[in-house]
């Protein structure tokens, strides 16, 4: 069965960018016969607030879109996270890292610069050099870590190439060297948007992920976590971007226009809907 899923983060009210993706996965699930599920990606506590998720729920319903129920939360199942962190620790895929973005930053620097990958300079692999004893021994002082992925040491436990399926663009054979030694665990949250995805969209059987092609980079990782942790990848329908009248495209952090705006400036959810195409 096709079961799809739309994800929003509560750290901020959902825009037209939010109800173009939220309304594509709802149709493909209605025109497949299949399901559509709603998850609350609410991990970092920081910025998450439960007046947002509320929101969601609000400008999603106000759209005319139906989800099963429960709702899965992200942040009652960080046991969950930490389980699976633990085991690939355990394999020796994860390390410790110590390094704040400043260490980082004279590391390379240091070196007379680093490859880049999609996110810009990689992690040079600065802890992945200590010793197990220093490992040990900075983790009881009480320094603060993160867990990062021995990309090396996994793609050689997977001993296979990676692919997955875009619905959009064909199969594509994954480059997880475009992140290098990314973080899985972070420091403040005890997991990471990678980690938790992955696990939620393997738990709840997603077989069709919809999401804009800004996270397209993310899924070369998400196919090594997958493939370390016995998931079946999905496949991917990355979609187009929406943008604002100057070209840019809609986000939160640039306070674009929100749902809830447009409702209280007189639009209809009709509107809206047909204004995406729908």
């Amino acid at each position: 069965m096709f079961v799809t899923r739309f994800a929003p983060s509560p750290t901020g009210h959902l825009h037209l960018g939010h109800a173009y993706s939220a309304l594509l996965a709802w149709n493909m699930a209605k025109e497949e016969n299949g399901r559509f599920i709603l998850r609350i990606e609410d991990i970092d506590f920081n910025r998450c607030t439960p007046e947002n998720t509320d929101q969601i729920y609000e400008d999603l319903a106000w759209l005319g879109i139906e989800w099963e129920t429960p709702v899965r939360i992200q942040s009652e199942h960080r046991q969950e996270y930490t389980e699976k962190a633990d085991e690939l620790r355990s394999r020796g895929l994860l390390y410790p890292c110590f390094c704040t973005r400043k260490d980082i930053l004279r590391e390379i620097e240091a070196a007379g610069g680093a490859p880049h990958g999609s996110d810009g300079p990689l992690y040079p692999g600065t802890c992945r050099r200590l010793s197990t004893d220093e490992q040990n021994s900075r983790i009881a002082a009480g320094e603060d870590y993160a867990l990062r992925l021995d990309l090396s040491k996994s793609l050689k436990t997977i001993g296979h190439t990676l692919t997955w399926q875009d619905a959009i663009n064909g199969t594509q054979q994954a480059k997880p060297e475009l992140l290098g030694d990314a973080v899985i665990v972070r420091k403040d949250i005890g997991t990471s948007y990678h980690l938790a995805v992955v696990i939620d969209d393997g738990l709840q059987g997603i077989t069709d992920i919809v999401r804009g092609v800004d996270l397209f980079d993310s899924t070369h990782l998400h196919c090594v976590l997958q493939a370390l942790l016995g998931i079946t990848p999905p496949t991917y329908h990355h979609h187009k971007l929406l943008t604002d009248d100057s070209g840019r495209r809609l986000a939160k952090r640039d306070n674009s226009i929100t749902l809830k705006s447009l409702r209280e400036t007189g639009k209809s959810a009709n509107q809206i809907r047909q204004e995406l195409g729908f």
